[in-house]
């Protein structure tokens, strides 16, 4: 049934088409079967959006690996082209990155509005240009995503910042080492200040910073480069300012949030699945929790394992999303999804965001028990979830609903699916190979 369903929606996409009709994509799930077998982990899309944009304060060329092939880094590749850098790709996974035709400070608006990444063009062509033009960032919508302690962190370093128009303007005449300690532990601002103290004068001590691994990943790969970085991963970081920054090859650590993403969509549908190209230290949070739950977790050196023996009973539990090394943000609803289905009540606190559960409404329509109470979302077991017409309110919430139609009865159509591919590398055929029942269909807007 299904594909004779998948072969109409084809036909009339082509007849449509030909009349000039908008199209979309849609992922339609078929539940039902066990995951097995081993993935492969892609690049992380959050470091690789940080040293993308940190190419631009390097004199020569980068050669950046492992590099996810997803729509946030190929988008962010075509604002540094249309700044005036060489973009030269040696394999989907592997670019040069020239930046020493860079001239320009004020990036493609119609680009940057798209990407919340976009952010850390600031400090990158704050430390290149000594001024940055850009309108407020896009990407999920997760509610007030204020840049205070960007602001905060570019003035200590001598920075001017104002807002105009709807516009964010960053000018320095100089930048110079300083202070910073940040009110709130922001990912994004530890970030842009680390961009824009690497080539200030002086020291530059940032304090109460993130600590998350795309972090670390951008201090190792601007220290490959020659900058002098010390304490990234921890509470305090330390930037001893260099007058420049000299070219080199850099690979980009495995996605963390992709490696969570498979090891909750292996237990979900109790299966086995043995994911590679990872580093075990950054998944303890998802793995503690997956096995207070029930399931079962091997760490091995650069692969973990996530199986779900036969006659398993899983456990309600109760978690927080908070900063790292806390239980990630950006896995707090794939792990809502899999409690959907536990006997029992579970509960998730959402300890970053100001409105990160606007994905329940569609586990709802599937079917789901699940009541939300400001950062608190409340999680009845229900026995089954049913296939349903469900959108992707956000690039995790998709990734979500993509378990969720695994794990439930009948079909499940998804809709909305670009905020999927801007996060995740060849995400269905991944879960194709592991026995999902996942397919990309073209369909006419509003059908």
């Amino acid at each position: 049934m299904i594909v004779f369903t998948i072969i109409l929606c084809d036909l009339y996409y082509l007849y449509n088409h030909l009349l000039g009709e908008d199209t979309v994509e849609k992922l339609v799930v078929k539940g039902g079967n066990k995951l097995k077998g081993e993935v492969t982990i892609s690049g992380a899309k959050n470091a690789a959006v940080a040293l993308i944009p940190a190419c631009l304060l390097i004199n020569g060329t980068c050669r950046l690996e492992n590099l996810p092939n997803i729509k946030d880094v190929n988008l962010y590749l075509k604002i540094l082209k249309n700044l005036g850098a060489r973009i030269d790709y040696i394999n989907e996974n592997t670019v040069d990155i020239d930046c020493s035709g860079v001239e320009s400070h004020k990036p493609d608006e119609t680009m940057t509005m798209k990407m919340r990444g976009s952010t850390y063009l600031l400090g990158a062509l704050l430390g290149r240009c000594r001024k940055c033009v850009i309108p407020p960032p896009g990407g999920c919508d997760f509610g007030t995503r204020p840049i205070d302690q960007h602001i905060k962190g570019f003035e200590a370093l001598g920075a001017t910042v104002k807002t105009e128009y709807g516009m964010i303007e960053a000018t320095a005449d100089e930048l110079k080492g300083a202070n910073v300690y940040f009110d709130v532990t922001s990912v994004g601002a530890t970030i842009n200040v680390i961009l824009a103290a690497v080539l200030a004068k002086g020291i530059s001590v940032i304090e109460n910073a993130a600590k998350e691994p795309h972090i670390v990943d951008l201090a190792n790969f601007l220290n490959a480069m020659g900058a002098k970085i010390r304490g990234a991963g921890t509470d305090t970081i330390k930037i001893t300012g260099v007058s420049s920054l000299h070219g080199g090859f850099y690979s980009i650590i495995p996605d963390q949030i992709e490696a969570g993403t498979f090891m909750i969509a292996a237990a979900a549908t109790r299966g086995d699945v043995l994911i590679n190209n990872i580093i075990p230290r950054h998944l303890e949070p998802i793995s503690a929790k997956l096995i207070e739950a029930g399931a079962v977790v091997e760490e091995f050196d650069d692969s973990i394992r996530v199986y779900v023996p036969e006659g398993t009973t899983f456990k309600h539990i109760n978690f927080i999303a908070l900063p790292y090394p806390g239980y990630p943000t950006d896995m707090q609803p794939q792990l809502v999804t899999f409690l959907s289905t536990v006997d029992g009540t579970s509960s998730a606190r959402e300890g970053v965001w100001d409105d990160r559960f606007r994905y329940v409404g569609e586990l709802i329509r599937m079917g789901a028990n699940i009541r939300v109470e400001g950062k608190l979302a409340i999680i009845n077991g229900v026995s089954r979830l049913m296939g349903a017409q469900v959108r992707a309110t956000d690039l995790r919430g998709g990734a979500a609903l993509i378990i969720a139609g695994l794990m439930a009865d009948g079909t499940t159509f998804i809709s909305d699916i670009y905020h999927i591919d801007r996060g995740y590398e060849n995400f269905e055929q991944k879960f194709i190979n592991l026995g999902g029942d996942i397919r990309r269909i073209t369909v006419v807007e509003g059908h």
